[in-house]
């Protein structure tokens, strides 16, 4: 098959990483942004949460994850119970994908 029919997309790498943290307290009905050093984050990087080696606590719901500043990885909790509770602490699995140069605005 000629090389110009092959479907390409941007993405220049992805990467699946394994984070140990220890998630704070998270306020009833509420969610909390919390950051964790992660060397080698760039803010370009697009990130997102596919898992947690364990049980998450009853009630939380994992929001969205982001690398603001480089090297810290911004994370957020949502907590859909009437009282505080802990996300569960573990090591927390996220896809970072890098893109092939800046982020189109359309599909064309």
């Amino acid at each position: 098959m000629p090389s110009t029919t092959i479907t390409r997309g941007n993405a220049l790498s992805t990467t699946y990483i394994g984070i140990p943290i220890t998630p704070a307290s998270v306020a009833s009905y509420t969610s909390a942004v919390q950051t964790f050093n992660v060397s080698g984050l760039l803010t370009t990087d697009i990130i997102a949460q596919v898992g947690l080696q364990g049980s998450q606590t009853a009630g939380i719901v994992i929001g969205e994850c982001d690398c603001l500043t480089a090297g810290v990885l911004t994370v957020q909790f949502l907590n859909v119970t009437v009282a505080a509770v802990v996300p569960a602490a573990g090591t927390y699995v996220f896809q970072v994908a890098r893109t092939d140069g800046p982020l189109p605005a359309n599909m064309s």
